[in-house]
């Protein structure tokens, strides 16, 4: 392939000559949007002081940003898709970017959860619309293995990168940078969005199923605040049983829906296709036991070793590298050869194997000898899993419905991550109390009992976590049959094409 004097590959003709440009703004949005889920959990601590907010109320930092991102994306995908993905991606920059303003500003605390539920809100038409400008934008087998790499790459590891950035800039600045930081970003993505993106005309002539707006965005909502509720108000909570029983009643309503709308939200043809069916199982259970981790992780370094939340924040970087060469060096470079799930099979067992390391944390475990080789691991099997999902998920699928197929995959995303949240949470608290209560004996051995208790609950939810990651390697197995390029049959539908 040729290349221009800059080095950027050349165009073929038809082929937008910026794409590898509009690949750096596309990723830069995107990492946006995945870090801010994760870059204020450090600052939180200190939010909570300067605006007094009750301990009761601060998990809504980061509840609100999730519900409205969660229960959203099926509204932001299909907007992208009628409107156009050009215009959805700069009006959630731009919406992005002013409620990141707000919440910095905040003078109260119903001012900072608003400002957050607005992020989420704007996040759910920048998501989709993202991916599928990547999606319609690399049709070259070879180069679409490269993108979604870059792509894997940051979807894995931008929670990571979240926790550094939250340590650095509340420890240096102070926590309202934690989303002041996002307006720069977002003021360049949207002058690289204008200058180097390309995208077709939005379907004019569809209209928006309003009653599967409401149906299925409304599910989505209630499900992913059931799994939030759950954490700290148990699962046997009224509030929560009533919450899954109306998410699952709207979820079966939109579904019977969408198969005599005039213009379906989620056509039914998307998620019936046996790969990305598969595909978007396994993103959830994958986010399950990565969430998981996260949180584990994040209070075993601070709460049971005495990190700093800026070490804390660096401890997560090798986690970060594995990701990336995972998704760039490995996954990119191999999927055009080998069948999606041969990548994610080993991808998830290699998860699983991180996990079983962590199951033998103690109190006194250190960072060289039993963190490390179980995050870098962990960050092989996230790279090697997630780069071939996005990449078989959204492959031939028609221009008009991969807005709505992008918002699909990360709504997958989403809730898996509020299901991880919140169940190995709770499975991890049941565990601590109860081991604490079976073995503190001695008052003067509370301290140490406590934090043996607070170890012993973290293994627990991990084994679990390791059946869920066998489990995602099995459903991959079974699910995503489909094949690499040079294999597939002439016109065959193939995980690096684009109807």
């Amino acid at each position: 392939m040729s290349v221009t004097r800059t080095g950027e590959p050349k165009a073929p003709a038809g082929v937008d000559p910026h794409r590898w440009w509009g690949l750096v703004i596309i990723a830069l949005a995107q990492l946006m949007v995945v870090l801010d889920a994760t870059i204020v959990n450090i600052a939180l601590p200190s939010a909570q002081h300067d605006l007094g907010i009750s301990d009761g109320n601060r998990q809504w930092v980061i509840t609100a940003y999730t519900l409205a991102f969660g229960g959203l994306l099926l509204l932001g995908g299909r907007i992208a898709d009628l409107v156009g993905r050009k215009r959805t991606f700069v009006f959630g920059l731009v919406g992005f970017a002013v409620a990141s303003a707000i919440g910095g500003a905040a003078t109260g605390p119903g001012m900072l959860f608003g400002a957050r539920a607005l992020q989420g809100a704007f996040a759910a038409v920048l998501a989709p619309s993202a991916l599928s400008l990547l999606t319609t934008g690399f049709t070259d087998p070879k180069e679409r293995g490269k993108a979604f790499g870059v792509y894997g790459a940051l979807a894995g590891s931008g929670s990571a990168i979240g926790l550094i950035a939250g340590g650095l800039l509340t420890e240096y600045l102070n926590w309202r940078w934690c989303l002041y930081v996002n307006i720069p970003i977002a003021i360049t993505a949207v002058f690289g969005a204008f200058t180097l993106l390309r995208d077709r005309p939005g379907n004019k002539g569809a209209r928006l199923d309003l009653p599967g707006v409401v149906l299925g965005c409304g599910g989505l909502v209630a499900l992913v605040y059931g799994f939030s509720e759950a954490e700290p108000r148990g699962w046997t909570d009224p509030l929560v049983l009533s919450l899954f029983a109306v998410g699952v009643a709207l979820l079966t309503a939109f579904v019977l829906w969408q198969t005599k709308a005039p213009s379906p939200l989620l056509p039914l043809h998307i998620v019936k296709d046996r790969n990305r069916a598969g595909c978007f199982l396994t993103m959830a259970l994958a986010v399950i036991g990565l969430f998981g981790m996260f949180l584990f992780l994040t209070y075993y370094l601070q709460v049971v070793l005495g990190y700093s939340p800026v070490k804390t924040g660096l401890a997560f970087l090798p986690l970060t590298a594995a990701i990336i060469v995972g998704s760039t060096q490995i996954s990119a470079r191999l999927l055009q050869h080998v069948a999606p799930r041969m990548l994610m099979v080993p991808g998830m067992i290699l998860a699983a194997g991180s996990m079983l390391i962590f199951t033998r944390l103690t109190v006194d475990s250190d960072y060289a000898g039993r963190l490390l080789p179980g995050l870098i691991l962990m960050g092989l099997g996230m790279g090697l899993t997630f780069m071939p999902v996005f990449a078989t998920a959204t492959a031939g699928v028609a221009p008009q419905d991969s807005g709505v197929t992008s918002a699909t995959v990360n709504t997958s995303q989403q809730v898996g991550g509020s299901i991880g949240t919140a169940l190995l949470n709770t499975i991890a608290t049941t565990s601590g109390a109860a081991y604490i209560a079976a073995h503190l004996h001695d008052p003067a051995q509370q301290a140490l009992v406590t934090r043996e208790g607070i170890v012993h609950g973290y293994t627990v939810a991990i084994w679990w976590a390791v059946g869920i990651m066998l489990l995602a390697a099995l459903v991959a197995g079974l699910m995503v049959t489909a094949k690499p390029p040079k294999r597939a049959p002439a016109g065959a539908r193939v995980p690096q094409s684009v109807a």
